[in-house]
């Protein structure tokens, strides 16, 4: 018999695996003078909630939710609601267990903290699924496309002393700045807009664009700061500084809004951070919102929901591009969500952004991403490796976790 991993990592075909311990970790990180905003708060500190699931062969799942908010809501959800049915489960099946999770907290909890629960235990279970079978998890989301994914920088938040204003300063730092990620390797930059008026906003852009020139592929990001008719013009603006598209640029209830914004500006529309599940996806593709999905896997319901949504994607004939936001568990599990992204449509030579998917690095500092795996993330020549080993294919620091752990909770099996 050939075996696919090594023994002490695979589980033979026909024999029972059970969840019997639920361990969430909740984050927290100071930043200091290192904080930073976007249009719609300050982020003083980096936060999120690690979920480990342990089995009885001694495999150990890991997954990532609670990044949007604050993390102990999502921990709750955890061990005082879906607990009881995740534990004593099989993590093999996990698009059996989502569908039972999701049914228990339907009347409730459609978005949110406990759809962003369900995808951490999915995720680990997924995780585990890859750890059984000796198969990485973009291996058994139907395979892998590619082997690494070129990133785009998110940055040129608004920062420091210069964070509410335009000053000469300001504009040098941060044309200082946007040359720094070229200067790393990146060719796609996404930028920040919404704090400040719309002036001094555009100002911002055009500095931006002056220092990387118009070489480099640039995205803004409003995080949904406008109305309608004020996304128009900031839309006219970015179109006239070849800024390739516009994420979010009302609240994402308005979906009237996002439909009519498509209709009325030749820069793509991005969007979809914000939305959970099929369901929410589904009605973006409907009703003609967005030409660019962006689900989170953390929070949209983990890899059996990102199926689905990738699905429904690939019939509107939508990109999807995830969103990234949280820990090196986040950025792992967008990474193989990616790798089995096709071509949107398929090419002979695919192109970044034009076709081919392209991962978010954040640039702000992140410790929770880039000090607790062994292998951590780096980028080669403008991309970023997709981890090859069973599962998520990352493991995590036990001494750095517990460094940053703030609260631990366990539910365990009686």
């Amino acid at each position: 018999m050939v075996l696919l991993c090594p023994v002490q990592s695979w589980t033979p075909i026909g024999t029972t695996m059970q969840i019997t311990k639920i361990i969430t970790h909740v984050l927290k990180t100071p930043l200091g003078k290192e904080r930073f905003y976007s249009s719609q708060a300050a982020f003083p500190e980096r936060t999120s909630l690690l979920v480990r699931l342990e089995t009885d062969t001694g495999l150990v799942g890991w997954g990532e939710g609670g990044q949007y908010g604050p993390p102990e809501p999502v921990a709750a959800c955890i061990h005082a609601v879906l607990g009881s049915q995740v534990l004593g489960s099989d993590p093999r099946n996990p698009a059996v267990l989502w569908e039972r999770l999701y049914s228990m907290i339907r009347d409730f909890g459609q978005k949110g903290p406990y759809l962003e629960a369900i995808s951490a235990i999915d995720i680990a279970c997924w995780d585990l699924l890859g750890q059984a079978t000796g198969l990485p998890v973009h291996t058994l989301l139907g395979g892998a496309f590619r082997e690494s994914v070129t990133a785009y920088a998110t940055g040129c938040y608004y920062r420091g002393e210069h964070a509410f204003g335009v000053s000469e300063d300001a504009l040098q730092a941060l044309a200082d700045e946007a040359r720094s990620y070229v200067e790393d390797g990146f060719r796609i930059l996404k930028i920040k807009l919404g704090l400040l008026s719309i002036e001094a906003d555009v100002r911002r852009i055009e500095v931006i664009r002056e220092a990387i020139g118009p070489n480099v592929t640039l995205l803004a990001d409003a995080n949904h700061a406008y109305n309608v008719s004020n996304a128009l013009r900031v839309g006219r603006e970015l179109e006239r500084l070849d800024v390739r598209w516009f994420e979010e640029p009302i609240v994402p209830e308005d979906l009237e809004g996002y439909r009519h914004l498509r209709q009325k500006l030749a820069i793509p529309i991005a969007g979809g951070e914000c939305e959970y599940t099929r369901y929410g996806f589904r009605n973006l593709f409907a009703q003609g919102c967005v030409d660019i999905a962006q689900p989170d896997l953390c929070c949209a319901g983990g890899f059996s929901e990102f199926l689905k949504i990738q699905a429904l994607a690939l019939a509107h004939h939508t990109p999807v591009i995830p969103h990234v936001w949280g820990s090196g568990i986040a950025l792992a599990t967008a990474l193989h969500a990616l790798a089995a992204t096709p071509w949107q449509p398929y090419t002979y030579l695919p192109v970044a952004l034009q076709n081919e998917p392209v991962v978010e690095y954040d640039r702000n500092p992140n410790p929770l991403r880039d000090d607790i795996l062994e292998q951590p993330f780096k980028l080669v020549e403008g991309k970023v490796a997709v981890p090859s080993g069973p599962g998520l294919g990352v493991t995590v620091i036990g001494s750095k976790l517990d460094k940053f752990t703030v609260t631990r909770q366990e539910s365990k099996s009686s």
